[in-house]
């Protein structure tokens, strides 16, 4: 009895030192290699541009977190070409504030793959500077993904820890008004009526980020011009709209000074152009009314750019003809 209670003490033993041995191999495995979208970029020598500048601008640490982010990210020819189109020297010349919302521009909220993108308009991290307000981005799915009509997704789909990562081949500056007006093709012959005459400057004062900006343009559809011409006697074109109408007209469209969003819109309210006014109605739906007494539907609101906010209106906004 003695020998088989001896046998049954050793086995007994024998197993906890072996729990014990387990338990501590378990203790000392090493936890998994992070993978966040930092850790991606500072592994990978096509991005250390991007590295460099997210160091720079303190935002390495957010893209480390847990948070779900999608980065559209430049490579290192990207941003050799971003520095020479805009006179900086090296990364260390572009001023830090410039620099941090130009990253935050290639940064969009939770996991986008591309097969979640779809031809519109989605919100990025950076702002606009008197709202605050996210700027967007325009998405053009129609072959392959262009972001805001000038950069182009190599490859997608980069899965880590924390989100996803498309590689792009040109760094995604800041959106202006005129940025989007040109990469939507639903202003197309929007761009054709600000750029029909020489003497027109439209283009390039709403691509200024200084005084008069911000803007707020109300931005006719391509329909919206295809009834305009029908509507008008005499024309059969944008080119047969006397130069003076088109202009006072196109001026109908453009707040200076003010980045109006759509919250701030009351019934009633009397909007200041760089034309003729125009009364916005939001009883039963945003809609406008010109001095004509035409009306015409808000269709999309808080377009936002850097230098100002884009409402789209089906309908052409007409200075007073008579």
């Amino acid at each position: 009895m003695k020998k088989k209670t001896t046998s049954i003490l050793m086995a007994f033993v024998i197993a906890v030192f072996a729990l014990t041995s387990c338990s501590d191999d378990d203790n000392n495995v090493a936890p998994p290699a992070s993978n966040t979208i930092a850790d991606f970029v500072a592994a990978n020598s096509s991005f250390s541009s991007l590295g460099a500048a997210l160091d720079r601008a303190d935002l390495t640490g957010v893209l480390a977190g847990t948070t779900d982010y999608t980065v559209f990210a430049p490579d290192n020819a990207a941003f050799d070409a971003f520095l020479a189109a805009n006179g900086f020297a090296n990364l260390e010349a572009v001023p830090v504030d410039v620099l941090t919302q130009i990253l935050l521009n290639h940064v969009v909220s939770g996991i986008n793959t591309s097969s979640d993108l779809s031809t519109g308009y989605i919100e990025t991290l950076a702002e606009e500077t008197t709202t605050g307000n996210k700027l967007n981005m325009y998405v053009n799915t129609s072959s392959g993904v262009v972001l805001n009509g000038a950069s182009t997704v190599t490859t997608a789909n980069v899965d880590v820890d924390n989100g996803v990562i498309h590689a792009v081949n040109n760094v995604i500056g800041l959106p202006t008004v005129v940025t989007f007006a040109t990469a939507d093709a639903t202003f197309g012959v929007l761009v054709d009526a600000l750029t029909r005459e020489n003497t027109f400057t439209y283009v390039g004062t709403l691509s200024t980020t200084g005084t008069p900006a911000p803007f707020t343009v109300f931005a006719p559809t391509d329909a919206a011009f295809t009834d305009l011409i029908g509507e008008l006697d005499g024309v059969n074109s944008l080119a047969d709209i006397p130069t003076a109408t088109l202009e006072a007209t196109l001026n109908t469209h453009v707040v200076a000074g003010a980045n109006v969003l759509a919250s701030t819109l009351t019934d009633g309210m009397m909007v200041n152009t760089l034309g003729d006014n125009f009364t916005i109605n939001t009883a039963g739906g945003a809609t406008f009314t010109d001095l004509n007494n035409r009306t015409g539907d808000i269709i999309v609101t808080d377009v936002q750019a850097v230098n100002g906010v884009i409402h789209v209106v089906n309908k052409v906004i007409l200075p007073n003809l008579n």
